[in-house]
Protein backbone atom coordinates (compact mmCIF):
# COMPACT_ATOMS: atom_id res chain seq x y z
CA UNK A 1 0.00 0.00 0.00
CA UNK A 2 1.45 3.37 -0.89
CA UNK A 3 0.84 4.88 2.72
CA UNK A 4 2.70 2.48 4.54
CA UNK A 5 6.22 3.42 2.42
CA UNK A 6 5.03 7.53 2.12
CA UNK A 7 4.42 9.58 5.05
CA UNK A 8 0.80 10.57 3.66
CA UNK A 9 -0.93 9.14 6.51
CA UNK A 10 -2.30 11.67 9.97
CA UNK A 11 -1.95 11.21 13.41
CA UNK A 12 -4.62 11.62 16.23
CA UNK A 13 -7.65 13.24 14.10
CA UNK A 14 -10.83 13.31 15.23
CA UNK A 15 -12.80 10.58 15.02
CA UNK A 16 -16.29 12.01 12.47
CA UNK A 17 -16.08 13.42 9.27
CA UNK A 18 -17.79 16.64 10.63
CA UNK A 19 -15.13 17.26 13.15
CA UNK A 20 -12.70 16.52 10.78
CA UNK A 21 -14.06 19.47 8.17
CA UNK A 22 -14.46 21.60 11.12
CA UNK A 23 -10.48 21.12 11.79
CA UNK A 24 -9.98 21.40 8.51
CA UNK A 25 -11.32 25.21 8.30
CA UNK A 26 -9.85 25.88 11.73
CA UNK A 27 -6.38 25.81 9.39
CA UNK A 28 -5.25 26.60 6.26
CA UNK A 29 -7.50 25.02 3.57
CA UNK A 30 -5.59 24.76 0.19
CA UNK A 31 -6.28 27.72 -2.43
CA UNK A 32 -6.46 25.48 -5.50
CA UNK A 33 -7.16 21.52 -5.15
CA UNK A 34 -6.18 19.89 -9.02
CA UNK A 35 -7.35 16.22 -9.30
CA UNK A 36 -6.41 13.67 -11.63
CA UNK A 37 -9.52 11.06 -11.66
CA UNK A 38 -8.06 7.59 -12.07
CA UNK A 39 -9.58 3.95 -12.09
CA UNK A 40 -12.97 4.51 -13.81
CA UNK A 41 -11.83 1.66 -16.11
CA UNK A 42 -10.53 -0.65 -13.99
CA UNK A 43 -13.88 -0.17 -10.94
CA UNK A 44 -16.12 -1.16 -13.85
CA UNK A 45 -13.48 -4.33 -14.96
CA UNK A 46 -13.80 -5.44 -10.88
CA UNK A 47 -17.61 -5.41 -11.51
CA UNK A 48 -17.40 -6.84 -15.55
CA UNK A 49 -19.13 -3.76 -16.44
CA UNK A 50 -18.52 -1.51 -19.03
CA UNK A 51 -15.38 0.81 -18.88
CA UNK A 52 -18.92 3.48 -19.79
CA UNK A 53 -20.41 2.23 -16.85
CA UNK A 54 -17.12 3.61 -14.22
CA UNK A 55 -17.26 6.94 -16.03
CA UNK A 56 -20.78 7.40 -15.63
CA UNK A 57 -20.19 6.33 -11.59
CA UNK A 58 -16.86 8.49 -11.17
CA UNK A 59 -19.24 11.73 -12.65
CA UNK A 60 -21.36 11.26 -9.61
CA UNK A 61 -18.27 11.53 -7.41
CA UNK A 62 -16.94 14.88 -8.85
CA UNK A 63 -20.25 16.37 -8.21
CA UNK A 64 -20.05 14.59 -4.80
CA UNK A 65 -15.95 16.79 -3.80
CA UNK A 66 -17.05 19.53 -5.65
CA UNK A 67 -19.88 20.10 -2.85
CA UNK A 68 -17.33 19.71 -0.53
CA UNK A 69 -14.86 21.83 -2.23
CA UNK A 70 -17.16 24.85 -2.23
CA UNK A 71 -18.01 24.18 1.51
CA UNK A 72 -14.20 23.44 2.99
CA UNK A 73 -13.52 26.95 1.01
CA UNK A 74 -11.32 25.35 -1.55
CA UNK A 75 -11.19 28.81 -4.40
CA UNK A 76 -9.92 26.59 -7.12
CA UNK A 77 -10.69 22.77 -8.22
CA UNK A 78 -9.28 21.88 -11.25
CA UNK A 79 -10.46 18.40 -12.48
CA UNK A 80 -8.67 16.50 -15.22
CA UNK A 81 -11.38 14.96 -17.75
CA UNK A 82 -9.81 14.12 -20.98
CA UNK A 83 -6.67 14.70 -21.89
CA UNK A 84 -5.49 15.52 -26.02
CA UNK A 85 -4.19 12.02 -25.30
CA UNK A 86 -7.36 10.54 -24.58
CA UNK A 87 -8.72 10.16 -28.21
CA UNK A 88 -6.56 7.07 -28.68
CA UNK A 89 -9.52 5.44 -26.62
CA UNK A 90 -11.87 2.97 -28.61
CA UNK A 91 -14.49 5.33 -30.33
CA UNK A 92 -17.73 3.90 -27.99
CA UNK A 93 -15.70 5.50 -25.24
CA UNK A 94 -14.88 8.39 -26.37
CA UNK A 95 -18.21 9.60 -28.00
CA UNK A 96 -19.84 8.01 -24.22
CA UNK A 97 -17.07 10.37 -22.53
CA UNK A 98 -18.05 13.51 -24.58
CA UNK A 99 -21.71 13.25 -23.45
CA UNK A 100 -20.51 13.02 -19.55
CA UNK A 101 -20.35 17.12 -19.89
CA UNK A 102 -23.96 17.58 -20.94
CA UNK A 103 -25.38 15.24 -18.24
CA UNK A 104 -23.26 16.18 -15.97
CA UNK A 105 -23.69 19.84 -16.41
CA UNK A 106 -27.55 18.98 -17.09
CA UNK A 107 -28.11 17.82 -14.09
CA UNK A 108 -26.07 19.83 -11.37
CA UNK A 109 -26.04 23.17 -13.16
CA UNK A 110 -28.80 24.32 -11.20
CA UNK A 111 -27.19 23.65 -7.96
CA UNK A 112 -23.79 24.59 -8.94
CA UNK A 113 -25.76 28.29 -9.73
CA UNK A 114 -27.25 28.01 -6.13
CA UNK A 115 -23.90 27.36 -4.19
CA UNK A 116 -22.27 29.87 -6.10
CA UNK A 117 -20.05 28.41 -8.26
CA UNK A 118 -18.18 29.07 -11.06
CA UNK A 119 -17.48 27.07 -14.06
CA UNK A 120 -14.52 27.29 -16.21
CA UNK A 121 -12.90 24.96 -18.80
CA UNK A 122 -9.10 24.87 -19.67
CA UNK A 123 -8.37 22.67 -22.97
CA UNK A 124 -8.93 22.81 -26.68
CA UNK A 125 -11.95 23.40 -28.18
CA UNK A 126 -11.75 23.01 -31.56
CA UNK A 127 -11.81 18.99 -31.37
CA UNK A 128 -14.75 18.92 -29.17
CA UNK A 129 -18.00 17.82 -30.57
CA UNK A 130 -20.04 20.98 -30.79
CA UNK A 131 -22.83 19.27 -28.74
CA UNK A 132 -20.11 19.43 -25.65
CA UNK A 133 -18.84 22.67 -26.25
CA UNK A 134 -22.34 23.88 -26.47
CA UNK A 135 -22.79 22.36 -22.84
CA UNK A 136 -19.61 23.88 -21.30
CA UNK A 137 -20.00 27.10 -22.78
CA UNK A 138 -23.80 27.28 -21.35
CA UNK A 139 -22.71 26.51 -17.86
CA UNK A 140 -19.59 29.07 -18.00
CA UNK A 141 -22.02 32.10 -19.02
CA UNK A 142 -24.56 30.80 -16.25
CA UNK A 143 -22.42 30.97 -13.85
CA UNK A 144 -19.75 33.24 -14.67
CA UNK A 145 -20.95 35.96 -11.85
CA UNK A 146 -20.48 33.43 -9.43
CA UNK A 147 -17.94 34.23 -6.58
CA UNK A 148 -17.38 30.89 -4.86
CA UNK A 149 -15.63 27.91 -5.79
CA UNK A 150 -14.02 27.83 -9.58
CA UNK A 151 -14.71 24.22 -10.92
CA UNK A 152 -12.52 24.11 -13.65
CA UNK A 153 -12.77 21.07 -16.17
CA UNK A 154 -9.14 20.17 -18.31
CA UNK A 155 -10.91 18.96 -20.75
CA UNK A 156 -9.24 17.78 -24.48
CA UNK A 157 -6.22 19.44 -22.33
CA UNK A 158 -2.45 18.32 -22.15
CA UNK A 159 0.30 20.06 -20.79
CA UNK A 160 3.24 19.86 -22.93
CA UNK A 161 0.79 21.43 -25.83
CA UNK A 162 0.09 23.87 -23.78
CA UNK A 163 3.48 25.01 -22.93
CA UNK A 164 4.45 24.39 -27.06
CA UNK A 165 1.57 27.07 -27.63
CA UNK A 166 2.78 29.32 -24.92
CA UNK A 167 6.45 29.09 -26.65
CA UNK A 168 4.95 30.09 -30.05
CA UNK A 169 2.79 33.09 -28.90
CA UNK A 170 5.56 34.62 -26.81
CA UNK A 171 7.98 34.21 -29.78
CA UNK A 172 5.35 35.68 -31.96
CA UNK A 173 4.81 38.73 -29.19
CA UNK A 174 8.49 39.05 -29.19
CA UNK A 175 8.96 39.43 -33.11
CA UNK A 176 5.96 42.01 -32.86
CA UNK A 177 7.80 44.15 -30.35
CA UNK A 178 4.74 43.57 -27.69
CA UNK A 179 7.40 41.75 -25.31
CA UNK A 180 10.59 44.01 -24.96
CA UNK A 181 11.56 42.30 -21.80
CA UNK A 182 13.15 39.55 -20.28
CA UNK A 183 10.76 36.69 -20.11
CA UNK A 184 9.95 35.97 -16.44
CA UNK A 185 8.06 32.60 -15.13
CA UNK A 186 5.17 35.12 -13.98
CA UNK A 187 5.41 36.72 -17.34
CA UNK A 188 5.31 33.32 -18.83
CA UNK A 189 2.82 32.16 -16.68
CA UNK A 190 0.53 34.55 -18.21
CA UNK A 191 0.72 32.94 -21.82
CA UNK A 192 -0.50 29.64 -20.17
CA UNK A 193 -4.33 28.57 -20.13
CA UNK A 194 -4.42 28.72 -16.43
CA UNK A 195 -3.15 32.66 -16.62
CA UNK A 196 -5.97 33.67 -14.04
CA UNK A 197 -5.75 30.74 -11.46
CA UNK A 198 -3.63 30.24 -9.21
CA UNK A 199 -0.57 27.48 -9.34
CA UNK A 200 -2.28 24.35 -7.64
CA UNK A 201 -1.08 24.10 -3.74
CA UNK A 202 -2.72 19.87 -3.84
CA UNK A 203 -2.74 17.51 -6.45
CA UNK A 204 -4.78 14.16 -5.50
CA UNK A 205 -4.49 11.67 -8.05
CA UNK A 206 -6.62 8.18 -7.31
CA UNK A 207 -6.30 4.49 -8.73
CA UNK A 208 -2.22 3.92 -7.86
CA UNK A 209 -0.12 5.59 -10.65
CA UNK A 210 2.14 7.71 -9.48
CA UNK A 211 2.38 10.03 -12.43
CA UNK A 212 1.52 13.33 -13.97
CA UNK A 213 0.34 12.21 -17.61
CA UNK A 214 0.73 15.40 -19.27
CA UNK A 215 -1.01 17.24 -16.79
CA UNK A 216 -0.39 21.12 -15.50
CA UNK A 217 3.67 20.53 -15.95
CA UNK A 218 4.91 23.97 -15.35
CA UNK A 219 2.12 24.41 -12.96
CA UNK A 220 2.61 21.50 -10.60
CA UNK A 221 5.95 22.89 -10.17
CA UNK A 222 5.83 23.54 -5.96
CA UNK A 223 2.44 21.84 -6.00
CA UNK A 224 2.45 18.90 -2.39
CA UNK A 225 1.09 15.45 -3.58
CA UNK A 226 -1.13 12.90 -2.19
CA UNK A 227 -1.34 9.38 -4.05
CA UNK A 228 -4.01 7.17 -3.27
CA UNK A 229 -4.73 3.33 -4.24
CA UNK A 230 -8.83 3.96 -4.25
CA UNK A 231 -10.28 4.00 -7.85
CA UNK A 232 -11.89 7.00 -8.59
CA UNK A 233 -15.64 5.78 -8.39
CA UNK A 234 -14.66 4.89 -4.64
CA UNK A 235 -13.43 7.74 -4.20
CA UNK A 236 -15.21 9.72 -0.99
CA UNK A 237 -15.99 12.55 0.89
CA UNK A 238 -13.67 10.78 3.79
CA UNK A 239 -10.39 10.62 1.35
CA UNK A 240 -10.91 13.84 0.06
CA UNK A 241 -10.32 14.87 3.89
CA UNK A 242 -7.17 13.24 4.26
CA UNK A 243 -6.04 14.11 1.72
CA UNK A 244 -6.11 17.77 2.83
CA UNK A 245 -5.68 16.75 6.48
CA UNK A 246 -2.22 15.22 4.85
CA UNK A 247 -1.22 18.98 3.72
CA UNK A 248 -2.20 20.47 6.64
CA UNK A 249 0.80 18.73 8.30
CA UNK A 250 3.58 19.41 5.55
CA UNK A 251 5.95 22.12 5.50
CA UNK A 252 5.55 24.01 2.14
CA UNK A 253 9.86 25.63 1.86
CA UNK A 254 9.23 26.39 -2.49
CA UNK A 255 12.98 25.50 -2.10
CA UNK A 256 13.89 27.43 1.19
CA UNK A 257 14.53 26.19 4.24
Amino acid sequence: MLNKINPWKTQNKPSSLHERIDQIKSQEVPSHIAIIMDGNGRWAKKRSLPRIAGHHEGMKVVRKITKLANQLGVKTLTVYAFSTENWKRPKREVDFLMKLPEEFLGTFLPELIEENVSVKMMGYKDKLPAHTLKAVEKAMDDTKDNTGLILNFALNYGSRAEILEAVNKVLTDSKNGIIEETISEELFSSYLMTSELKDPDLLIRTSGEIRLSNFMLWQLAYTEFWFTEVLWPDFSEEHFVEAIEVFQGRQRRFGGV
